[in-house]
């Protein structure tokens, strides 16, 4: 077919098929668009196209690894046991949660750099600046939040468990623990629960910390992009919003007595440094005997080879 006279020409023509330039140029111009398409793809990061898999990594370890051959056995057969006929569910997980066009604030600036603060009722106090931070392990109430609300630090029940992360760089012995209610709502539709804090004895930039415990019992969903948190409730989703003037004055304070603190430290550390030279100067002054320079040592009795020796200036005679 190629070595027969071109087709695509009408009337006599004295070139093949195989040696038509028309043919030549065509097929030339298509096998460009394929390779600038290729090459499109290539940098967008072949983002229309699923990833090829190279390799598979696995996180183990963790609890497990100090796990009794009886405490493995008996999580064995929890993990591996039968389905039952009748799950078992969360209480609240029958409430589907979810974020829409009708959840977006007219504006979002930087979204993601502000914190979620929400306002919750705890005790019979409402709060304006409670942090919910989901990656904190805890709920932490501070101690002189607990002063505000009248309760006394006798209430408290002992907590062996110290923790870090709320003060830079610290380790945390709690002062103790206590539970309260905390209520997320109005009074037309709310969802009240009893929560575990541990209370420290320093003051922070919020009133309080709630962590993953609270999302937990409140089955609660946070959209850090919107600031705004829901959950289920008796009459349908509960959703808690926080504006972003609001937020930015949270992190603004957060942030400045994060670095008062840091400077009070640091000044402290300084005045007790100079108080240490301070006492050590004292007592060299007072208690210490600094020989000055061109001195000598004789011995106090030449006849007996002992090791009681007197320092005298070098300038005097040894009698």
């Amino acid at each position: 077919m190629l070595k027969k006279p071109c087709p695509y020409h009408k009337g006599p023509v004295n070139h093949t098929l195989e040696q038509c330039e028309m043919l030549k140029k065509y097929y030339n111009r298509v096998a460009h668009r394929d390779e600038d398409k290729k090459k499109d793809a290539g940098d967008k990061g072949g983002d229309d196209e699923f990833p090829p898999v190279e390799n598979a990594f696995f996180i183990f370890g963790g609890t497990t690894t100090n796990m009794t051959s009886r405490q493995r056995k008996r999580e064995r057969r929890e993990v591996f046991s039968v389905t039952k006929a009748t799950p078992s569910y969360l209480d609240w997980s029958k409430d589907t949660i979810a974020f829409g066009r009708e959840d977006h604030p007219d504006y979002v600036p930087h979204p993601g750099r502000y914190p979620l603060v929400v306002d919750p009722i705890i005790g019979n106090t409402r709060f304006s600046k409670v942090l919910m931070d989901g990656g904190s392990s805890l709920n932490i109430m501070y101690a002189p939040t607990l002063e505000l609300m009248g309760i006394g630090l006798d209430k408290l029940r002992p907590s062996k468990s110290p923790f870090h992360g709320v003060a830079p760089g610290k380790r945390v012995q709690p002062l103790g623990q206590i539970d309260l209610s905390v209520c997320f709502g109005t009074a037309a539709n709310f969802r009240k629960e009893v929560l575990t804090f541990e209370v420290v004895g320093f003051r922070g930039s919020y009133h309080a910390i709630l962590g993953r415990p609270c999302y937990a019992k409140f089955m609660a969903v946070p959209n850090y992009t919107y600031l705004k948190l829901k959950m289920p409730g008796p009459k349908g989703v509960i959703t808690i919003g926080s504006s972003f003037e609001h937020a930015y004055e949270c992190d603004v304070e957060c942030v400045e007595r994060a670095e008062a603190q840091a400077e009070d430290e640091a000044l402290a550390a300084t005045l007790d440094k100079m108080a240490s030279e301070a006492l050590d100067s004292t007592h060299r002054h007072a208690g210490s005997f600094e020989p000055a320079e061109g001195i000598k040592k004789v011995p106090l009795d030449p006849s007996h080879s002992d090791d009681k020796v007197l320092q005298i200036s070098a300038t005097l005679d040894d009698k």
